[in-house]
């Protein structure tokens, strides 16, 4: 039997805090001091797997444009 990696798990929290706060990707790509992309962010609200460097960014550039501190744990349910 094979061992199959889940790379779909949905719409993530990251997304619906985006919404609620009128946030777009653009705004989270041109405030991050970390290299990320419009697809990265696109991804990590989607629910495509990534790897937890990635998620990392999408959270500290995210922390950096709201003034907040979300853990990875209330942005990704993966």
């Amino acid at each position: 039997m094979k061992n199959e990696i889940e790379l779909n798990f949905g719409e993530q929290p990251v997304a619906q805090i985006m919404l609620d706060l009128g946030l777009k990707a653009s705004d989270l790509v041109s405030v991050s001091t970390e290299q990320i992309t419009h697809k990265m962010v696109s991804r990590a609200c989607k629910g495509r797997r990534l790897t937890p460097k990635v998620q990392s960014k999408i959270r500290n550039a995210l922390n950096e444009f709201t003034g907040k501190k979300y853990s990875m744990e209330k942005l990704f349910t993966y």
